[in-house]
Order: C-alpha cells, then sequence, then structure tokens
C-alpha cells in the first residue's frame, strides 16, 4: 500500500479513484439484479440467492471513502508528509514469540520464564509504537493518536501516574492496552527477588485498582533485568517481556541494529515526555515517528494483536 502524499494533485486524483468505486460498486449491484429485482439469476440446480441493493454497496463504498477522508484531513491538520498506512489484519493464528538470543537468563526454557523480544516474528510491513512511564500529560497527543486512530501500547509507573490516572483512563478508553513499568522505576537487577516481586506485583495491583485490569505485558526500567526479574514478572501473571530495536525523539531516531533500518514486527520505544525533557513535544515525537515509518511503506500496529 503506498502512502498518500499531502497534495491538492493526490486529493484530487482521491475523489476521481473515490467516484470511480461507488460507480463500479453500484454497476456491479445493477448488473447482478434481474428485471430490476434483487434475485441473482442461479446455477441450474441451485437456489436463488439475494443480491445486496445497489444503494447498499453505495452506502458502503461511501463510508469508506468518508473513513479516508477524515484520515487525509487529520494528517494535513496534524502536519504529517503522508496519510498513514492502515495496518493489515492481524493472524488468527499468532505468532510464536521466542526470547531473542543472547537476551536468555540461567534456566530461562527449562523455567518457562516470560520471553524477552525486540520485534515480531511477522512478514507483515508493520511496526509497533510503545510509550513508557508516563511523566508527561499531554492533551493534544491524545487527540493526536485519536484523529489519526495510530495504535500504541502504554507501559506506565505508579509514580508517575498517580497524580493524574484519569489521563491514562481516557488513553484506555480509547483502546490502549496500559502495562506495567514497575512502580518506582528502580534498575531492577540491583534489587533482591522480593524486592523485584514488590515493585512489579505492587504495579499489578494498582493497575487493577485503578484501571481494572492486570497487564500481561512489563517492561523492566532502563530494559535491564535478571534472572530474578524475570521469574518475580511470572509470578505476578505477566507472559511477556517486550524491549525495543529503535527509540524515537521529538529530534531523533535512535538504533539498536548497527544498519540503522527498520524491520518488520520492530517495536519501537518512545515516553511520555515534552519540552522540559526534548527539544520538542510528544505531537512533535509523532510526527517523527510517522514520517519515516510511512514514507518506507510501514503501517503501525497494535501490539496485543499480535500476542
Amino acid at each position: 500500500m503506498r502512502a498518500v502524499v499531502l497534495n491538492d494533485k493526490s486529493r484530487a486524483s482521491g475523489r476521481v479513484r473515490a467516484g470511480f468505486a461507488v460507480l463500479a460498486l453500484a454497476a456491479i449491484a445493477s448488473g447482478c439484479a434481474q428485471g430490476g429485482s434483487d434475485q441473482v439469476t442461479p446455477a441450474g440446480g441451485q437456489q436463488p440467492l439475494d443480491a445486496p441493493p445497489a444503494r447498499a454497496l453505495d452506502s458502503y463504498a461511501s463510508e469508506l471513502g468518508a473513513a479516508h477522508a477524515a484520515r487525509v484531513a487529520a494528517a494535513h491538520r496534524w502536519g504529517l508528509r503522508n496519510v498513514p498506512l492502515t495496518a493489515s489484519r492481524p493472524p488468527e493464528s499468532k505468532p510464536r514469540i521466542r526470547t531473542r538470543e543472547g537476551f536468555e537468563v540461567a534456566g530461562h526454557r527449562e523455567s518457562d520464564l516470560p520471553p524477552v523480544f525486540t520485534r515480531i516474528p511477522t512478514r507483515d510491513k508493520v511496526v509497533f509504537l510503545t510509550i513508557d512511564d508516563g511523566a508527561e500529560k499531554d492533551r493534544a497527543f491524545l487527540r493526536m493518536m485519536s484523529d489519526l486512530d495510530v495504535p500504541y501500547t502504554a507501559f506506565l509507573s505508579g509514580y508517575l501516574v498517580k497524580d493524574n490516572p484519569r489521563y491514562f483512563r481516557k488513553m484506555q478508553a480509547r483502546g490502549v492496552v496500559l502495562n506495567n513499568h514497575t512502580l518506582h522505576h528502580p534498575y531492577l537487577p540491583g534489587l533482591s527477588y522480593r524486592a523485584q516481586k514488590r515493585e512489579i506485583c505492587g504495579m499489578q495491583r494498582y493497575m487493577e485498582k485503578r484501571f481494572g485490569k492486570r497487564p500481561r505485558l512489563f517492561r523492566p526500567p532502563y530494559g535491564s533485568y535478571d534472572r530474578a526479574t524475570l521469574r518475580a514478572a511470572k509470578a505476578c501473571g505477566i507472559t511477556h517481556v517486550p524491549l525495543w530495536n529503535e527509540e524515537v525523539f521529538a529530534d531523533r531516531w535512535e538504533y539498536r541494529e548497527a544498519d540503522r533500518e527498520l524491520r518488520p514486527g520492530d517495536i519501537v520505544l518512545t515516553h511520555f515526555r515534552g519540552p522540559e525533557q526534548w527539544k520538542g513535544t510528544m505531537p512533535d515525537m509523532v510526527r517523527r515517528f510517522l514520517n519515516k515509518v510511512t514514507a518506507e511503506g510501514y503501517a503501525v500496529g497494535r501490539l496485543e494483536d499480535y500476542l
């Protein structure tokens, strides 16, 4: 699927294509009906099939056109170069998630500890945006993501959420899954197993109390963990530990891989940050993220749909 460039020519051609789509659907419907009825002539020995009225197809085509027009308008309103691509339907059979080579801990497989991974195994040209901690509560960011209908996953730390949980409940109401990033964001390998379990399970209880659900996903602060971390996470009900392959800021990208290339299934990290910590706002970060992934032919998927 090609990106839609926001210029007058593309907008005009888009209107023409939408018009042709409506006419084509109407023509199919009217051509299949016999004598103005809604019956399709069946093959020999078969029962007649009901053909949908042409106006129903027209209505469906109009809805598709209106949805696309809304995305074009939102992309223009938020200053994007191209309209974000829509991800294909996620697989019905979920990919098997394994721990990335070199990210294992002792006894990882034998103890059936949660997998630690930086990408989803998929051939779909899709990447996943994940946002950590919860420090910045930017209302423009919520509007932008809602307008553009771009999915993302949040990993929250309790001490940063507690001053404004309503902000994250709004996020949750729009379909964003809220996950565990510990109560106080410590460097976990420096703590005992019991202390790590308090951080992770404590956040599980906090999330259930504030947002009605215990998460299945956990991201250790700084991406740092040891065997005790994963044992504690499993004991607290965690099933997956996603890390990341790229990190996006308001003014730049950083990469785990030396070739600095996006790959299908990559998990991208960013943070709830604003001008006090960044050279820009969260909407600035989203623009940088979407401009790059769209230009390279990637859509943004919902991480939980692949797990």
